[in-house]
Parts: C-alpha cells; sequence; structure tokens
C-alpha cells in the first residue's frame, strides 16, 4: 500500500499545503477520497467488492489550483495515476484518441511503476554481481587448458612424463590462481574506495531491438516489428567500451533487469491499477453543450461524453497486459465551467461525480502567499535562478505587496488566468535584470515597490494592459 493511503486525512492536507495556497475544500475532498482507498482495502473480500469510489468534479476559474493539486498528488504517490484532457478525445468530428487509451496509459503507468519497485528489491543483488563483473573486465581470468590438470582424449600418447607434466603445471595453476585471486581482491578494494571511476573497461552489453513500430490504426495493434520473433533467439549482446562509474550503472540495471519475474510484475500492476489507479480528467466542461440547441459540434461533445461513461462507470477494458476493470478506479474531473454549467453534462454522467468541489478565485492575500509560502514559491525560482550569476536578489515586503495588487488588478480587469498571471509579472519585472545581468556590478539587487510601480505605471492604467494577456 502506498505511504500516501497511509496517511492521515490531515496529514495528506499538510502535504498539499506545502505547494499549493488555500482551495481547502478541494484538498479536503481529494484527501477523504484517498484515505477511503485505504479504508476499503482493509475491509473484508465481499463487502470491499461491494464500495466503489466516490468520484470528484472540481469547478473553478484557471489557473486557481485544479491542475497542481493533480499533480502534486502525482509526485506524492506510489500508486498509478495519469492526467488527460478530455478535448483530446474530440474535435470537429472524430479526430481524437480513443477513450479506452486513458485506461491503457494507467497500465502503463501501473507497471512503469511497480516494475520500478520490484528493481529497488534487487538492486542489492545486482551490485555484487555488477562489481564482480567489473573486476573481471579489469582482470580477466586466464583460460589455459594445459593448466587445469584435466586429461585431454589424447594424453595417453605423451607416454610415461604425463604425469609429472600434469603435477607441474597443477602447482603452476594454483600458484596463479592465488596470484590472480589477490589482484582481484586488491582490485575490488579499490572500487569500494572509488579510485577506479574514471577507468575505461570493456563491458557486454544486452542490444536493444532495432526495427520500427508497424502501426496498424489502432492503439492496441502497434507492434514493434524487432519483438515479433525476440523471445525464439537468444538475446544479442555487444562490447562497449566505458568508464567504470558508467559501467556500474548500465550493468546493475542490466542485472537487476534479468532477476525480475516479469509476469509477477504485470500481474502486480494490473491489481494496482484496478485498485488503486487515479484518473485525472482535465477540461470536462469542454465536452458539456452550453446551450439546449444541439449544433454539429454539440452532438460531437456529447459523443465523447457517452463514449466515457462507461469507462467511469465500471467495464472492462483490455491492454496488452490483460483486461482491466474500471470499477474500482478513482476519476477526478476538473474543468473552469465559465460558460457551461455542470448540469450541462449528459445526466448520467453528473451522477458518476456525485462530490462537486467549488475552487475559489485567488485574492490579493492568495497571491502574495504564492509568491512567497510554498517550498517552490516563484520568489525564491528566481532568486535561485540569480545565485547561479552570483548575484542576490531580494524583495522587500511593500515590492512583494505591490506585485500581488497588479496581478489580482489585471485579472479582475481583464481574463482571470489565476497564478498564472504572477508569472507574466514577474518575468516583465525582472527582464531586464536578466538581460543586463553581466554589467550589474552590485552583488545584491534589490527589487522595491518604487521599481515595480515604475515597470507597470504605464501599463497599469485603465485598459492598456495587453501585454500580461496570454
Amino acid at each position: 500500500m502506498s505511504k500516501l493511503y497511509s496517511m492521515t486525512p490531515k496529514e495528506i492536507v499538510q502535504e498539499l499545503d506545502k505547494y499549493i495556497i488555500g482551495q481547502d475544500s478541494a484538498k479536503k475532498s481529494v484527501a477523504v477520497a484517498l484515505r477511503n482507498r485505504y479504508r476499503r482495502s482493509k475491509l473484508p473480500e465481499d463487502m470491499r467488492d461491494e464500495i466503489t469510489p466516490k468520484n470528484i468534479l472540481m469547478m473553478g476559474p484557471t489557473g486557481v489550483g485544479k491542475t497542481e493539486i493533480a499533480r502534486r498528488l502525482a509526485k506524492l504517490m506510489d500508486a498509478p495515476f495519469v492526467k488527460v484532457e478530455a478535448t483530446k478525445f474530440t474535435e470537429v468530428g472524430y479526430v481524437g484518441r480513443d477513450v479506452d487509451s486513458m485506461v491503457r496509459d494507467l497500465v502503463e503507468a501501473s507497471v512503469r511503476i511497480t516494475k520500478q519497485k520490484h528493481l529497488e528489491e534487487k538492486y542489492s543483488i545486482a551490485d555484487k554481481i555488477t562489481e564482480e563483473k567489473i573486476i573481471q573486465a579489469i582482470i580477466p581470468s586466464k583460460k589455459r587448458t594445459s593448466q587445469t590438470g584435466v586429461r585431454g582424449p589424447f594424453d595417453f600418447i605423451l607416454g610415461g612424463n604425463i604425469q609429472q607434466s600434469q603435477e607441474e603445471s597443477k602447482t603452476d595453476y594454483d600458484s596463479e590462481k592465488g596470484e590472480l585471486e589477490l589482484a582481484r581482491e586488491q582490485v575490488r578494494q579499490q572500487l569500494r574506495e572509488g579510485k577506479l571511476e574514471d577507468q575505461f573497461i570493456e563491458i557486454e552489453v544486452v542490444e536493444s531491438p532495432k526495427g520500427g513500430q508497424l502501426d496498424l490504426g489502432n492503439e492496441e495493434m502497434t507492434i514493434a516489428i524487432g519483438n515479433i520473433f525476440g523471445n525464439m533467439f537468444p538475446q544479442k549482446k555487444k562490447k562497449k567500451k566505458v568508464r567504470v562509474k558508467d559501467a556500474r550503472k548500465i550493468l546493475r540495471e542490466q542485472e537487476a533487469q534479468n532477476l525480475i519475474d516479469m509476469d509477477q510484475v504485470t500481474a502486480e500492476a494490473l491489481e494496482n491499477a484496478e485498485q488503486n489507479g487515479i484518473i485525472f480528467i482535465d477540461e470536462i466542461d469542454k465536452i458539456a453543450s452550453a446551450s439546449g440547441i444541439k449544433s454539429g459540434v454539440d452532438v460531437s461533445r456529447e459523443g465523447v461524453q457517452r463514449d466515457i461513461l462507461p469507462i467511469v462507470e465500471g467495464s472492462v477494458v483490455n491492454t496488452k497486459y490483460g483486461p482491466v476493470k474500471t470499477d474500482y478506479i478513482l476519476f477526478i474531473g476538473a474543468g473552469a465551467f465559465h460558460i457551461a454549467k455542470p448540469t450541462d453534462l449528459i445526466p448520467e454522467l453528473q451522477g458518476r461525480f456525485p462530490i462537486r468541489v467549488e475552487l475559489e478565485n485567488l485574492t490579493k492575500e492568495d497571491f502574495k502567499r504564492i509568491l512567497t509560502v510554498p517550498e517552490n514559491a516563484l520568489i525564491k525560482q528566481h532568486q535561485m535562478l540569480l545565485e547561479t550569476e552570483g548575484k542576490k536578489l531580494t524583495f522587500t515586503d511593500d515590492a512583494i505587496d505591490e506585485i500581488a495588487t497588479i496581478a489580482h488588478l489585471t485579472n479582475e480587469q481583464t481574463e482571470n488566468i489565476g497564478a498564472r498571471r504572477l508569472h507574466t509579472i514577474m518575468e516583465k519585472l525582472l527582464e531586464d535584470i536578466s538581460f543586463n545581468i553581466t554589467d550589474v556590478e552590485d552583488e545584491e539587487i534589490v527589487i522595491d515597490a518604487d521599481y515595480v510601480k515604475e515597470k507597470f505605471i504605464d501599463s497599469i492604467q485603465a485598459d492598456n494592459i495587453d501585454k500580461f494577456i496570454l
């Protein structure tokens, strides 16, 4: 079970608070949904089968954190997660992707996560094998058939001296073997101390099969021609000259790969995708019809809703790894809904998103916190970028207040693009400093309110703010 699922709802919200400002109701809904996954896993099997996840519909303008919540969840959790845009599945007519592809993408993500987990379990064994292979490459063993002490089929021709010759050879062989082991032990010690990292050695690597993809027009029917007969013949190997540090990485992955059971990985991945998978469907409002009169475009949008419906309701989707049930996958829908409303979705789809969360517009205080509070705060990003040039960038409190005011005012006067407005303003504010950075003599650059006002004095007037409209 993922570490995230074993966290309490409050702990999940605290983790999201490090990166996302406000939107407490959305965070709470997501946290409860994830915790219910954990609770369900503790129930008896007959009851577990009866409980399906309660899908969430997030509503709110662009740039307020809908996608960011999904992105942060993806980074936090070990469970399979995919984000798709509903608009990919249609335009006028059908030029988008097959809706089943979202489940196939989820299974691919699940296989990748499960395989990585199994690889990590095998790394300790793979490290030992890798070390021996590197030592073998640095000091290869000498194969001397005459010194093995084993009688060949024609040894009787040599007469009476054969036994004496064998005894001498065996003594020499034992002596050489002892020297070889001693030399290898010294190399092993040097390897562990990191003294041979830049030495070049020759290793054998598995040659990846070449050959194009034969696409038969269906995502399930894409075939790698090079793999059709791949299992019928032994894997091709080629010699490659690399540094020891690079050889260690290559051989470690190669040996760990050989140690894992891919059938077990696939079985676990399918189970993980079915029981713990999360699919985030963005721009879901773009497939809703805003009017009662159905035009050609609206019919196409409704068609996509009807295609998505069986996936969300629960069905079986065939993937290249095997069939996957979607009954217990958690779906999170998100959209601005500034033209269409959730009630414009077809009733069956509305019923499949019982939890509705409305995200709020960002205030001036929110903008100030976005600039300074998160671990990846925007101001911190720009400070670290200029640190690479040997300059210290400092923002006064009144400068931060002024930037937040401009962002809020611009969103009010024109299209509201949420927190993305801050990126536009920060880039414009620091454009000249970044451009002339080599000519700046001072090691510390201070941005105050006067500098911010000077930069935007001509822009934040009535309506002339085209520069800040994305």
